[in-house]
């Protein structure tokens, strides 16, 4: 899309409206946040609900967790009414305010310590080595279906020990309960969304029964420690224990899929870049952090003001819903020198990829090393990789990933190094 003029800008900036997206807007839809973070950084949408686009803003909301709070049972409630999508999302960890925020997150996040992070990677490597062989019998691979989405899966799997006979079905769900998640929904999509946590809750129902009876070990079995809670401390309710599961196996996974998938498609269409990280692989930490500020795969937060405040020079009205637009913040020319460019060895890079504050991100260690060992291990193998046609775009605002990106691997690769 070229550059839009100032009048151009202007406009796209006053007719933006969330809930009314077009074609374009799902293709690329920086053109559109470049105007607003210019024109109308904190936007007023149709709805009375505000959209921010400037790093500073979205930043100072995230810093401020007692005026913007994450709670979501009064916004929730006109879109999902009473139903099994109601009761996930306003009883999962990120759309909640401490002390259940906390008491949840500190339970995750003991079993997501350093020490068990590094003890996963060598059996991802050997996944991913896997994925690579199976791809370059082939000579060819689907990057979403076929390798991005398989790892995550596995890793979240693993995570809670869900059988891998039962594993099938975890994709599904998780796509049609996150993508219910979106700012406009059809019929069919909150249908698809809510018969999703239904099975899901039926499916983790037996598989914590099982696992009371035969307990794994707290330290690594993310389910078991949160079954059993901290030691003399208050354990979770039936409700809040599924629902977090059912959380954990989410946002571990779609997020970490178009991670993965969003950084090979960049690398291909940057081969400046990616001929630099073939030249030098110790560039991967810092590729990555430049995979997640260009395409964030999560690209949309929320929060409602729990009090009167003012957010730009803007005042805010208690009870007034806030988009933190993360794929706008991270964007941003007052943080981030050329933008629109994507530089491997970007340096610093305080990107909000994976939120800030108290509610960032509580895996973004795992998703890291996911992306690290994914990507990484990708380009070496198969470093004349090229998209086979256009990638079919996942259609979502807020988690932005591909559905689909046929490739075409190296003749010369396609046997284990």
């Amino acid at each position: 899309m070229p550059p839009a003029t100032t009048s151009d800008a202007a406009a796209l900036a006053r007719d933006f409206d969330l809930r009314r997206l077009s074609p374009e807007f799902y293709a690329n839809p920086y053109p559109v946040y470049h105007a607003l973070r210019t024109h109308e950084p904190v936007k007023r949408m149709p709805d009375g609900s505000l959209f921010l686009t400037r790093f500073r803003d979205v930043q100072a909301v995230y810093r401020d967790p007692k005026t913007f709070s994450s709670d979501k049972t009064v916004e929730f409630r006109p879109k999902y009414g009473d139903s099994p999508l109601y009761a996930h999302h306003t009883t999962s960890l990120v759309f909640n305010d401490p002390p259940r925020h906390t008491r949840v997150r500190k339970l995750i996040a003991g079993a997501l310590t350093a020490r068990a992070i590094a003890a996963m990677e060598p059996g991802l490597v050997r996944l991913v080595d896997g994925l690579l062989d199976a791809a370059a019998e082939r000579g060819r691979i689907d990057l979403i279906g076929e390798f991005a989405s398989a790892i995550p899966v596995e890793i979240i799997g693993n995570l809670l020990d869900v059988p891998h006979a039962e594993r099938a079905p975890l994709r599904d769900w998780s796509l049609a309960i996150l993508g219910a998640l979106e700012p406009s929904l059809s019929d069919a999509q909150l249908e698809r969304g809510n018969r999703a946590v239904s099975e899901f809750v039926d499916y983790l129902s037996g598989l914590v029964a099982q696992r009371r009876r035969e307990p794994g070990d707290p330290l690594h079995d993310v389910l078991t420690r949160l079954i059993q809670g901290e030691e003399g401390g208050e354990q979770l309710s039936e409700a809040e224990l599924l629902q977090n599961c059912i959380f954990i196996l989410n946002a571990g996974h779609e997020t970490t899929t178009n991670l993965i998938g969003n950084g090979l498609v960049t690398l291909a269409e940057w081969p400046e870049q990616r001929a630099a990280l073939l030249r030098e692989p110790s560039l991967i930490e810092s590729a990555v952090e430049e995979c997640l500020r260009f395409e964030s795969s999560n690209q949309l937060g929320n929060r409602m003001a729990a009090l009167d405040a003012e957010i730009g020079g803007v005042p805010v009205a208690r009870g007034t819903p806030v988009t933190l637009c993360i794929g706008a913040a991270n964007r941003d020319p007052e943080q981030f020198a050329e933008p629109d460019r994507f530089d491997i060895r970007r340096a610093p890079n305080r990107h909000l990829a994976f939120g800030f504050g108290i509610h960032q991100c509580a895996g973004l260690s795992l998703a890291r090393l996911e992306a690290r060992i994914a990507i990484g291990r990708f380009v070496q193998r198969f470093p004349a990789y090229r998209l086979h046609g256009e990638p079919t775009r996942g259609g979502r605002v807020r988690f932005r990933g591909f559905a689909e990106v046929p490739v075409e691997l190296d003749p010369a690769a396609r046997r284990t190094p």
